[in-house]
């Protein structure tokens, strides 16, 4: 396989996989609307008097997701814009959910869903700067 074809189906599978997490994010955000609506609330079961810290990475990752939206026309932007959030997000998360409490169930969320927004973005930052390259 030539340079090209690789850069191509890293693109192929950045997209793919971006485009997963965007339909999952909107229906997310979807179902949230339709509660609003139906029932006047967003969330009937949220919790009251958290701290407003664990707002703050849900808000970014959804900023990643929409990085990787904006990927699919402008790789270079939205991988940036993707990886920034997500390294904005691990501070909080090592800080507020330290990975040695709880290992295993901290690895699927919230690191895991940190890690599932990474990977595309970095993958469409490799194929920003390898066609750039050319």
């Amino acid at each position: 396989m030539t340079n090209t074809q690789v850069i191509n189906q890293i693109r192929k599978i950045a997209r793919i996989w971006s485009l997963l997490l965007i339909v999952f994010v909107l229906l997310i955000l979807g179902s949230y609307a339709w509660n609003w609506i139906t029932t006047g609330k967003a969330d009937p079961h949220a919790v009251e008097d958290y701290p407003p810290i664990e707002n703050l990475p849900p808000l970014l990752e959804f900023l990643g997701v929409l990085g990787l939206a904006i990927a699919w026309r402008w790789e270079g932007l939205g991988g940036i814009i993707a990886v920034i959030s997500c390294l904005a997000v691990l501070p909080m998360l090592l800080i507020h959910w330290p990975i040695i409490h709880n290992f295993p169930r901290y690895l699927i969320a919230p690191y895991g869903t940190w890690l599932i927004i990474m990977i595309p973005g970095i993958l469409f930052l490799i194929c920003w700067r390898q066609s750039k390259r050319k």
